[in-house]
């Protein structure tokens, strides 16, 4: 594990690996390196073309914490990754890494090139309301320091069956869970009411890898699509019979023809 020094002071911790051009790994709502083994299968996947670099973002794992939060804190914790890597790398971001990192992109770091799989937009105005009463109850829960209720709503929220999640909550992995529960509030922040912030991803340039899986709810589709409509620099591929939960053997291909070019 290696540790590099945000704006702010915050620490965020990392791992290293691999050799060559420099790619950033950005997770999304919970993931980190202490729960995350398809990113380090990912990292380990490319690791034979890339220096890989694999983090922790901001409040979980081995990274500190600095409040107040704002979505600018943590485009600066990749500002300093970018910094350590040499100064300009690829970055993937999944999920709602993917929106962390194309706000980053918008900002003007130096990220070469970017690859995203399922952003998680919705283009459906019923959504509007979901995300409303979401941010609601998660900043309730939240502020009366409620971490297992607030990871159990997230979860609901993003269609995990409720006896899946009842199941979760009997095993030691939700303890985790619970440890990273108030960065979903940042995850929160970072999607907004979860429409796609088109006049933002005009301005991002750089040449761009929209991924979706071919198993995933409609709305996924949609969202990758609407994305790459709204970039000026966009391919867009979908896998073949993957869900938000990608293999990392099938997702690692796709990253290495799109960032070795």
């Amino acid at each position: 594990m290696k540790k590099t020094v945000s704006k702010d002071s915050t620490i965020i911790a990392f791992d290293q690996s691999g050799k060559g051009s420099a790619l950033i790994l950005v997770g999304g709502a919970f993931q980190h390196r202490a729960i995350d083994p398809r990113t380090t299968q990912l990292a380990a996947l490319l690791a034979p073309y890339f220096t890989v670099y694999h983090y922790d973002r901001r409040g979980r794992g081995d990274s500190s914490d600095t409040a107040p939060y704002a979505i600018e804190r943590e485009v600066e914790d990749l500002e300093a990754l970018i910094k350590e890597a040499g100064g300009s790398a690829f970055v993937f971001g999944m999920s709602s890494g993917a929106v962390l990192a194309l706000k980053a992109a918008a900002r003007g770091l130096a990220i070469t090139q970017l690859a995203l799989y399922e952003p998680p937009f919705n283009l459906d105005d019923k959504a509007r309301a979901v995300s409303e009463t979401y941010t609601k109850q998660l900043t309730a829960l939240l502020a009366e320091d409620r971490r297992g209720d607030a990871v159990t709503l997230a979860m609901l929220t993003w269609g995990t069956p409720a006896e899946v999640v009842a199941g979760m909550r009997q095993t030691p992995v939700w303890a985790i869970f619970e440890s990273v529960a108030p960065t979903l509030a940042y995850d929160n922040a970072l999607m907004g009411d979860g429409s796609v912030p088109t006049k933002q991803l005009a301005s991002v340039t750089v040449p761009t890898l929209v991924l979706d899986g071919g198993a995933s709810p409609v709305f996924m589709h949609n969202a990758a699509q609407a994305a790459a409509d709204a970039l000026p620099n966009a391919q867009r591929r979908t896998l073949a019979g993957q869900t938000h939960d990608v293999a990392p053997e099938i997702l690692a291909p796709e990253l290495i023809e799109f960032f070795k070019g």
